[in-house]
């Protein structure tokens, strides 16, 4: 307890005099004001005219932290590998760290959990996305041992299992843009769902949004995922997107497989009807980001007899170092 310097008011003006007293700059930073009886006293750092001035002792606030970095206990030799971010999908976190960190994973874990209290369960990345599914093992670092939980991003609610879908919560800005060039009542192919990121999103929008994917586990989410959002309009489709393809007419199509993208842009094209956009994903060279895509566009286009246009190309986050996951959007003119 420290002794000082108070305004003493009624507990009807102290949330006016507290603001006041901020204007004024006088309010003293990290400490609890305290009750007395019907007053509340505000310590301040100095004499205040037009108020009633007394001494009392103040406890200091604890300052929490802002950044796991600052509190986690871990040696010094290789405090500089601490990533300076992870994701965050719902109450999960994952975390890359190197193999130099891993014996310190449990700490790194529980100094997440006293920074960002509404995160539940901690993990580390165990390897890069990998087999048809896209999923990647995780490490268990701290909190709950839970992988499934929900997450907000622009809108919607998408419950989901992190060991068992793949999901990015780093595409979120991306989805909105796509959103915002979607016009109302457009026919959607979206051609790799997952658990329905942008054919959730994108259905507040269209008419019709045809959702397919390989993993059955993301097309169980998807379903969950239309009713927890009362989605009348999309139509999960479990499958190879290769036997769905030419079998509809869409507005828009969504290719979110940056990896592979590029082997089924016969299928996109086949699919999207004249004058209808294709958002192509992949992953480019800092030095060559685009070209080698446009090239497998403009070769798939001529095998088909179409003609096309490019709307706008457009890096979309860091990948790997020097590596771009990419985004272009083209116009099919068959």
């Amino acid at each position: 307890m420290i002794p000082m310097l108070a305004v003493r008011v009624s507990k009807q003006e102290a949330e006016k005099i507290r603001r006041r007293l901020i204007e004024l700059g006088v309010l003293s930073r990290g400490y609890a004001p305290k009750r007395e009886g019907e007053f509340v006293l505000f310590p301040v750092t100095g004499s205040v005219g037009g108020f009633e001035l007394v001494e009392a002792d103040f406890e200091r606030l604890e300052r929490r932290p802002h950044n796991y970095r600052e509190i986690v206990e871990i040696p010094d030799e290789v405090r500089g590998l601490l990533p300076s971010s992870f994701d965050i999908i719902g109450w999960v976190a994952i975390i890359e760290l190197p193999g130099e960190l891993m014996p310190h994973g449990k700490a790194i874990g529980e100094a997440i959990l006293r920074v960002h209290r509404h995160i539940k369960a901690v993990f580390a990345k165990g390897g890069k996305v990998s087999g048809e599914y896209r999923v990647r093992e995780l490490i268990h670092l701290a909190g709950e041992r839970r992988t499934e939980t929900l997450h907000r991003e622009n809108g919607v609610r998408l419950k989901l299992d992190v060991a068992k879908v793949y999901f990015s919560p780093r595409l979120a800005t991306e989805r909105m843009r796509v959103f915002e060039k979607t016009q109302p009542g457009e026919v959607i192919f979206d051609m790799f769902a997952g658990v329905g990121p942008y054919s959730i999103l994108l259905a507040k929008k269209a008419k019709l949004v045809f959702a397919v994917d390989l993993n059955p586990w993301a097309i169980r989410y998807l379903e969950e995922n239309i009713r927890l959002n009362k989605t009348s309009n999309v139509i999960p489709i479990l499958g190879d997107v290769k036997n769905v393809a030419g079998k509809l007419e869409a507005d828009r199509v969504i290719m979110n497989l940056p990896k592979f993208a590029d082997r089924f842009l016969r299928e996109a094209m086949l699919s999207v009807r004249k004058g209808g956009v294709v958002h192509y994903y992949g992953f480019g060279p800092e030095e060559n980001l685009f070209s080698e895509h446009e090239a497998k566009i403009k070769a798939i286009a001529k095998e088909l007899g179409f003609t096309f246009e490019i709307l706008e190309r457009r890096k979309v986050r860091p990948y790997a170092p020097r590596q771009f996951n990419i985004a272009i959007d083209f116009r099919v003119l068959k």
